[in-house]
């Protein structure tokens, strides 16, 4: 829902913005590698001192570059695999920064092991879920899900829930339970998400063998294990 209706909207919002820098001269990957470092930057600096809410407007300030770099991209009409390869592994390392500023809270100040490992785990699981598609699609299956918990929804709970704890710090009581609630429903939610594409994976794995060998006995629709190296 987030990706198809907010993606939609902001798109819509931010093109201005995007025509603005084209005419700047701007170029798309300098927008992304600008937009990755700021959320960066903005995760590590702020959110291991506890300081959640200008953490996260930081951060939400140059998330939005995700959207403006494609856009430009289409508007100059350059479109590419390079392109796509560079925003999506940015946006990997982006997240990486948002959990591990998290954990290192809780590893800190924040004193506690326990959600310092479920931020460790939503960390680990989100690159994990992103890995199932992109490693299934790259064996040729179409991987027809996309989970319960996505990109937009992991970034959109937690970022949320870290801007209103923030809050905790201007008086606001009782508000800083936002963020632990918040992890564990990334954590479980991202753990459905896995266990769906896997489930996906094998399905459509299966259903693919099984056209293979009806389509002729002299097609061989087993592939070994060990026939192409994981990357």
């Amino acid at each position: 829902m987030l990706n198809k209706y907010a993606r939609a909207f902001f798109t819509r919002v931010l093109t201005p913005f995007a025509a603005f820098l084209i005419r700047r001269g701007v170029s798309p990957d300098t927008v992304t590698l600008i937009g990755t470092a700021g959320v960066v930057a903005g995760a590590l600096v702020f959110y291991p001192r506890g300081e959640f809410f200008w953490g996260t407007v930081v951060i939400t300030l140059f998330v939005f570059s995700d959207l403006v770099d494609g856009n430009m991209a289409r508007q100059l009409g350059r479109s590419s695999r390079w392109g796509a390869f560079l925003d999506s592994t940015l946006d990997r390392v982006a997240d990486g920064a948002i959990f591990g500023g998290f954990a290192l809270w809780y590893a800190g100040q924040g004193d506690d092991n326990i959600l310092c490992a479920v931020s460790i785990f939503c960390l680990a699981s989100g690159q994990v879920v992103s890995y199932t598609k992109a490693r299934g699609e790259s064996i040729g299956l179409p991987v027809a899900v996309n989970g319960l918990v996505e990109r937009a929804e992991r970034l959109v709970i937690s970022l949320v829930a870290a801007g209103f704890a923030g809050l905790h710090k201007f008086g606001v009581p009782g508000i800083d339970v936002l963020l632990p609630i918040a992890l564990w429903i990334v954590a479980v939610g991202s753990l459905v998400t896995l266990v769906q594409r896997v489930v996906t994976v094998r399905r459509e794995s299966a259903e693919a063998e099984a056209a293979a060998a009806a389509s002729g006995p002299e097609t061989d629709g087993h592939t070994s294990h060990g026939s192409e190296a994981t990357p």
